[in-house]
């Protein structure tokens, strides 16, 4: 059961709290304080762990141990903007600075939704409508054409064939499925060298590939501009990105910055050499981060660009919504109508078989 108590709280949730907590801290109220009246005001599923921050402040913890210490409530992000705020004293900033992150997130991830929410469900209507043909449709057909002396066309065998096979064997296909899916998922949670395979791989997606770069370099430069802002110098900076980053692409360039950087390159050239092939970076980003660090506005440069980025993304997620409606309408009418035809080719040959 505990495992249903700590789940991650929502970035809806997660927005919430960071807004309550730098209202109450703006009143002027110690954090302790902040928290005991947060308690008053929270939802009773916050009760529990509200209660566990408390106590641990009380003993004299960090509240970004607090924050740590809640089974993974809170992403990384977040208690590491904590942490870097508790060594410049301005915890106001950390909270201010992870709304805006939060905010950004969830805008983009709604725009994501947005976008993607019809050519989902005409996917998945499509695909139901196949085995509602398959189950109920083609055995009809099945029997219909049982009554014919004469050979069925290639096509309408082999349609017979594949709905047999659903019939008699869909317990076993579910089962596989499901099998197969849970393999892969336990894979996935337990490997990060099949985390990384994965996120490289959704990088060279067709069409998808350059709105997965754009969402991820857009929250990795806000991420770095955000961290600057707060007075951290670049290579811990650069080091607490990639421990919040949700992408090993992105947390391994961020590595290799920091690597590059240690050993005396300028960040132009590091830039470079931490993404040779260019997976993530572009050409204008990389120009103007350069533009940035070589001007001392680099955390400046960084902000702008994650909001041109994401404006970018956004214009191609419309773009995307709009192509795909009429796209799939013809793909489901040539998958329905390649059916129905090839159902009727025994009928439209009546003359030849009877």
């Amino acid at each position: 059961m505990g495992i249903f108590f700590n789940q991650r709280l929502s970035q809806s949730e997660q927005l919430h709290f960071a807004e309550q907590m730098l209202s109450l801290l703006q009143a002027g109220l110690p954090l302790l304080n902040a928290i005991a009246l947060l308690i008053q005001s929270a939802p009773k599923s916050w009760q529990a762990w509200l209660e566990e921050i408390r106590s641990l402040l009380q003993k004299g913890h960090s509240f970004s141990f607090c924050l740590s210490a809640q089974d993974g409530k809170f992403s990384p992000e977040f208690s590491n903007l904590i942490r870097v705020s508790e060594r410049s004293g301005d915890l106001g900033l950390a909270l201010r600075t992870i709304s805006a992150q939060l905010e950004a997130q969830i805008e983009l991830r709604r725009k994501v939704q947005q976008s993607l929410t019809y050519p989902m469900i005409t996917l998945a209507t499509s695909f139901l409508l196949v085995i509602v043909m398959m189950v109920w449709v083609v055995p009809v057909f099945k029997e219909v054409f049982g009554h014919f002396q004469a050979e069925l066309p290639a096509p309408t065998r082999i349609l017979i064939v594949i709905s047999s096979g659903i019939q008699d064997y869909y317990l076993e296909l579910v089962t596989a499925t499901l099998i197969l899916s849970a393999g892969f998922l336990y894979a996935w949670l337990k490997s990060s060298a099949l985390q990384k395979s994965c996120d490289a791989l959704f990088l060279r997606i067709p069409f998808l590939g350059n709105l997965f770069r754009l969402a991820t370099l857009s929250h990795w430069c806000r991420t770095l501009g955000h961290l600057l802002e707060t007075g951290l110098p670049l290579p811990d900076a650069l080091r607490v990105t990639a421990q919040s980053s949700n992408h090993w692409v992105s947390h391994d360039f961020s590595a290799e910055i920091f690597k590059h950087l240690t050993r005396g390159w300028p960040l132009g050239e590091s830039l470079k050499r931490a993404d040779p092939k260019s997976r993530l970076l572009d050409v204008e980003t990389l120009l103007l981060l350069h533009i940035g660090a070589e001007s001392g506005g680099l955390a400046e440069m960084l902000n702008k660009r994650a909001t041109t980025l994401g404006s970018q993304l956004s214009s191609q997620l419309n773009t995307l919504s709009q192509s795909l409606e009429p796209a799939l309408i013809l793909f489901v009418g040539v998958i329905i109508g390649t059916l129905v035809i090839i159902l009727y080719l025994p009928i439209f040959n009546l003359g030849q078989i009877v």
